[in-house]
């Protein structure tokens, strides 16, 4: 079968890919290994933070504005709710980078914060105890995405404009030939003009197939829920939040909907195969102690645990993203390394990509995401 455009991966950002292209008019094909939204990726769990002061670096911040915008015209065009304005509190110690890329990144770009000691952390939110040399920054603007939701909200919408899905699709073999792809999976071949590659921990695998080896490395993630007092850990009352401590850097959510209070950690983990079975949460002894020992650090009132799931991540060395052309075959474009912190950008995730099909360029500079920073190319 002959399409302008095949997309392989379609989770969080091959999705959105697919709804943008479509809408451009491409006829296009997106396969994927399993059926979206599952928990073999970086998307499942329900809920993601969506946040602005970038404590990762200032440089984020015009891609994490466009991907807002574009999240809110999904909510208009589908009737979805799926972002949830709790605010996100960002609390560390004052000096650290973190925190100071955030108060800097707010400044830079005009985002509203406030800045409080710990003192005034706690007044506004007793639940939460810090340190005296602990700060905490809060947006008020920022928030909660369900992303499993929005992944369902773009599919809707990609399929409205008649873009073909097919799920249990696993790709065996990859080939380009002059301005010609050709993508086959265990009983069917397609064709294509270009293609999209967004197969979160898979992608390395595909992207050797054409020659192309970056870093990518798939770790074992877990994040679990507690049970909480919902009077005061609600959406309407309590934040979203992430903490970096002298332990490492811990995230969570309000009980939305009287789910529980949710929380993760973002550094660590263990390398993974995404091929084989992966252990399940509290199947390593760690998996619920560490999140114990945060919560009776800093969010003591908390209750007992109610359950926990595990994620990849794919890392990439450092934490940056690779969005780009292949720089040996301009038709194929690269959507792959999120590093844990990709979610909130996949509505301009997927813009970009279909923009990088049709143009070859952007009107958002993405350049920090090249492949070409990386020293290890093969074969090109």
């Amino acid at each position: 079968m002959q399409y302008d455009v095949i997309i392989i991966g379609a989770g969080s950002m091959g999705m959105a890919a697919g709804y943008y292209l479509s809408k451009s008019g491409k006829k296009t094909l997106l396969l994927d290994s399993f059926n979206s939204p599952h928990n073999k990726g970086s998307h499942h769990g329900e809920t993601r933070i969506i946040r602005y002061a970038y404590g990762e670096g200032e440089e984020y911040v015009p891609f994490v504005l466009r991907a807002q915008e574009l999240w809110n015209e999904l909510e208009r065009d589908t009737g979805k709710r799926l972002f949830v304005q709790t605010g996100v509190l960002n609390v560390g110690n004052q000096a650290s980078n973190f925190m100071q890329n955030i108060i800097s990144s707010a400044e830079k770009y005009s985002l509203p914060l406030d800045i409080m000691d710990s003192v005034e952390v706690h007044n506004r939110w007793s639940g939460i105890t810090l340190p005296n040399d602990f700060i905490g920054c809060f947006e008020p603007t920022s928030g909660v995405l369900k992303c499993e939701e929005s992944i369902k909200a773009f599919q809707e919408l990609a399929e409205l404009h008649g873009a073909t899905i097919l799920t249990n699709s696993r790709v065996r073999e990859i080939s380009i030939h002059g301005e010609k792809v050709s993508v086959k999976t265990e009983d069917q071949a397609f064709h294509s003009d270009a293609l999209v590659i967004s197969a979160g921990a898979w992608s390395g695998n595909l992207l050797s197939m054409l020659d192309l080896d970056i870093p990518l490395t798939p770790v074992r993630k877990t994040f679990a829920w507690f049970d909480t007092d919902e009077e005061n850990y609600n959406q309407d009352c309590f934040p979203a939040f992430a903490f970096e401590t002298q332990q490492g850097l811990y995230y969570g959510f309000p009980s939305i909907d009287g789910v529980g209070l949710k929380v993760g950690r973002h550094d660590g983990g263990i390398q993974t195969n995404p091929d084989e079975i992966m252990k399940g949460f509290g199947d390593i002894a760690e998996d619920e102690g560490d999140l114990v020992q945060f919560l009776d650090q800093f969010i003591p009132a908390t209750g007992e645990l109610k359950y926990g799931k595990t994620c990849m991540y794919t890392l990439t060395p450092d934490e940056k993203f690779v969005i780009d052309l292949h720089p040996k075959y301009p038709n194929v474009a690269i959507a792959a390394g999120f590093s844990g912190h990709g979610f909130k950008f996949s509505s301009a995730v997927g813009q970009a990509l279909s923009n990088l099909i049709i143009s070859g360029s952007n009107d958002i500079d993405i350049s920090q995401f090249s492949i070409t920073r990386f020293n290890n190319l093969k074969n090109i």
